[in-house]
């Protein structure tokens, strides 16, 4: 118990008078009025002290709360590992991903095929906040490479919901899988879209944000300018050409009782001048099982525009979702004898069901029931079911464009997929392909048929 100085100065008085130390009556109180001034002068002494004493614990006090209320946040779970400081204008958050594979190819005597156990990415991740207003994002792969490669490196700054700035590297804003998660993948690889004719990650900067109650997205940026499906080194750009993109997403229902709350649709671009670029030597065209189909040949290059559109939509409602998008990726292109425009078509279509009734989304499905093996939980599952297809113009072989290996004018897969959640961080997942191909050279026998299973065991956090 806590006393004032107050209180404390009237208990003494009390224990004084208690004691008959003081005496308030007639004669005796005159004759000893000097004592009783003595012990006056003792209590106001006492008083002061205890006054001194109870203003330096209310300091200490405060000083508790005051340390209490600047001391860093520290936080640990199935989101990552944070520490933040107290008003929260500072943060930093590492997290990270990683994914090890089995491949099993079937008709294995075909020496494009090769079964084994592989590590898909692995890629430890910083990303913070300085001043609730500048993100930033470190993200790293150690997978593909001998030595570590940076996947994104930039600063955002989020002066409005509506107007925000972002430079650096980061993913090209035009497929709408590529700007999916790779954790939130509903199949072991991505599909022709996104895998093969958009663009992956690349240096620039762009005027990014949402309008209307995060109803409409929109993204508008200058980069430096990279292949199909191709990733930007960590250099500086080879030439003065850079390549423009926009895209514009809107949920017109979002956020609503409507059956179509989960309803997106949208449309994204690229434009820029390659004149004389070679960079598109290295595009290399893959089935889901990773195999190349198309490359061009060496002495091909490019001899003005190039050019990508792509119209994009997503539904999500209950345990269901779907996923569809269309890209054309043209381009001029020349070798030592003609020039022509070669456009180059992929789409996909991509339905999932959750078997266990959580929601679907655009995201990872969280399981309402994490796995438990002595309690009976048993995390959730997830089906899909997906088709999609790549058409090379035909122009790139009558023309000597394509690489003498390659032969294939179209490539048509279909899809399967099992997902296991087990909980927030760990899934377990499955997904079997079966991809065909056409020739684009008349007396030239198709390739075989690719059949690929890959299983994935996945932690993220």
């Amino acid at each position: 118990m806590t006393f004032k100085a107050t209180q404390i100065h009237g208990l003494i008085a009390a224990t004084l008078i208690g004691s008959g130390a003081l005496a308030f009556s007639g004669n005796a109180f005159a004759n000893d009025s000097s004592e009783l001034e003595a012990l006056r002068a003792l209590v106001q002494e006492l008083d002061q002290k205890i006054r001194v004493l109870d203003r330096k614990s209310e300091i200490a006090e405060e000083k508790a709360v005051a340390d209490k209320k600047a001391a860093p946040v520290v936080k640990a779970g199935s989101s990552g590992f944070s520490i933040s400081s107290a008003d929260g204008a500072h943060s930093i958050k590492l997290r990270g991903l990683l994914q090890v594979d089995h491949r099993n190819y079937f008709g294995d005597d075909d020496p494009h095929f090769n079964n084994e156990t592989a590590l898909r990415r692995v890629e430890p991740r910083i990303q913070g906040t300085l001043f609730k207003i500048f993100d930033f994002d470190i993200n790293t792969e150690f997978a593909k490479h001998k030595e570590a490669t940076v996947l994104d490196a930039y600063i955002n700054a989020r002066f409005q919901p509506w107007f925000q700035i972002q430079a650096g590297k980061f993913k090209v804003p035009l497929s709408l899988e590529r700007l999916q998660g790779g954790a939130a993948l509903r199949f072991a690889e991505r599909s022709y879209v996104s895998d093969s004719i958009a663009p992956n990650r690349d240096l620039g900067i762009k005027v990014h944000g949402k309008f209307f109650d995060d109803k409409i997205n929109y993204d508008i940026g200058v980069f430096n300018g990279i292949h199909d499906g191709g990733q930007s080194a960590n250099d500086d750009d080879s030439t003065n050409s850079k390549e423009f993109a926009a895209r514009i997403f809107v949920e017109p229902f979002k956020g609503g009782d409507s059956v179509l709350a989960g309803l997106g649709l949208g449309l994204a671009g690229t434009w820029g001048d390659q004149k004389g670029d070679t960079e598109h030597q290295s595009v290399k065209y893959r089935t889901p099982g990773l195999n190349t189909f198309f490359q061009y040949a060496g002495t091909t290059t490019s001899d003005g525009n190039k050019s990508r559109l792509s119209p994009q939509a997503y539904y999500y409602h209950g345990p269901f979702g779907l996923l569809t998008e269309y890209i054309r990726s043209s381009i001029d292109i020349k070798n030592a004898t003609d020039s022509t425009t070669l456009d180059h078509d992929a789409w996909q279509i991509a339905g999932s069901w959750v078997l266990t009734g959580e929601d679907n989304g655009f995201g990872v499905i969280k399981p309402k029931s994490k796995f438990d093996w002595a309690n009976g939980g048993w995390g959730a599952w997830e089906v899909a079911a997906r088709y999609h297809e790549l058409e090379v113009d035909k122009d790139a072989f009558s023309g000597g464009y394509a690489n003498a290996a390659s032969t294939t004018k179209k490539a048509e897969s279909w899809s399967l997929g099992l997902n296991w959640y087990l909980n927030d961080n760990v899934k377990i997942a499955t997904s079997y392909d079966h991809t065909s191909f056409d020739s684009g050279i008349d007396g030239v026998d198709d390739r075989e048929d690719e059949k690929a299973l890959f299983s994935r065991l996945q932690v993220a956090f």
